[in-house]
């Protein structure tokens, strides 16, 4: 298990995550789960989204601004890992604000959220409303082994789809492995074996009553690519590789880091699809704190119990939701405070040494050491 202790985030003091098998008994219906929530909380204002929209831009474009005026001084190249890393986790913020959009807690206004959605995740080169519908299926089926989209156990029946891609996987023991922000990308354009989607395919079968939607974000994205390309050759090639997308594959490997630590940890259940059910599935994510000033700048995407039992809940208001989760329901809680990138190494190994169970497995749950917990 995750180390012990509290956290001093704005979500409040909370248990670390527990055995699965006592996180079993006594789950409450959602409707109960809701009624302990401020019913504020589910309803996102357009004003207040805004801002932070404004809030975020401004600081890109003023990060962007500084490092253009400092880039010509001599000691320049050793900033330059800084920018990266500032701008990287600023388009993170940035992804979020887009998250919501997606989710409808932007706004109640479904075409203000994709227009916002799109132009918000164009820029940081994410195809939003394909991913929005993959995104969709994500929560619709979180924790269930047989249908969830990313970072799953993979039954052995399946590994004969997927050849070499997790035979190599399960040769790496480095966090590497992964591919960071390049697995970002390389799911975009194949998935995760065995259920592949390609999110640029706008004729893939999850589109096709939302095809507008989807050709307008693969076309906005390959115009956008052309605007990097003129930005290159105005400002030089190296200009619009490290002003842009070395930052782009920052926020990637945010992507895959936050993904997996959210999904994945030592004593959390997976359930067969015979066993899953909506309540269960969203319980069995995981609160990380990313420490300060990360946790705020990220807008609080480390509370991710609530953010998947209400997807309605606007990011600003995730600290005080959880908060009262936490106060009615402390048996519930998954929280772990552990360090992220420590968390990550730690899991990403015991991913690989457990994650091909039996294909007959109704509950699995990773375990400290070599063993896993199959039932």
């Amino acid at each position: 298990m995750g180390k012990g202790g509290q956290s001093s985030s704005p979500e409040g003091p909370a248990p670390t995550t527990r055995d699965s098998a006592k996180l079993l008994d006594n789950i409450p219906t959602l409707v109960e789960i809701r009624r302990a929530i401020p019913p504020h909380c589910l309803q996102p204002t357009v004003l207040r989204s805004m801002s932070y929209v404004v809030l975020d831009v401004s600081a890109v474009i003023a990060v962007y601004w500084i490092w253009t005026r400092l880039e010509a001084l001599w000691f320049s190249w050793f900033l330059l890992p800084v920018f990266w890393f500032v701008q990287g986790t600023l388009y993170t913020s940035i992804f979020v604000l887009g998250h919501d959009c997606g989710h409808g807690s932007f706004s109640r206004h479904p075409l203000l959220n994709d227009v916002m959605g799109t132009l918000l995740h164009t820029f940081i080169l994410a195809p939003y409303f394909p991913w929005k519908l993959s995104h969709k299926r994500h929560h619709k089926n979180t924790g269930n082994i047989d249908r969830d989209e990313v970072f799953y156990p993979q039954k052995k029946g399946e590994l004969a789809a997927c050849g070499d891609q997790l035979k190599e996987l399960k040769d790496t023991k480095m966090p590497l492995g992964f591919g960071l922000g390049f697995g970002w990308f390389v799911y975009l354009y194949q998935g995760y074996c065995p259920r592949h989607l390609n999110h640029f395919n706008v004729f893939d079968s999850l589109f096709t009553k939302h095809r507008v939607g989807v050709v307008s974000s693969v076309l906005l994205y390959a115009s956008w690519l052309l605007c990097l390309v003129a930005y290159a050759l105005k400002y030089s090639w190296w200009a619009m590789f490290s002003h842009h997308l070395v930052p782009v594959f920052v926020f990637a490997c945010y992507m895959v880091i936050i993904t997996f630590l959210h999904h994945n940890e030592v004593g959390v259940p997976w359930f067969a699809d015979s066993e899953w059910d909506y309540v269960k599935g969203q319980l069995s994510t995981v609160d990380r704190d990313y420490g300060w000033p990360l946790h705020g700048i990220l807008h609080h995407i480390g509370t991710h119990q609530i953010h998947h039992l209400f997807t309605q809940t606007p990011h600003y208001y995730l600290p005080e939701a959880t908060r009262a989760f936490r106060k009615a329901f402390p048996h519930l809680v998954r929280h772990n405070p552990e360090p992220v990138s420590k968390a990550f190494m730690r899991m990403f190994n015991v991913f690989v040494e457990q994650r091909n169970i039996d294909d007959d497995t109704r509950v699995f749950a990773y375990q400290e050491g070599n063993g896993s917990k199959q039932q």
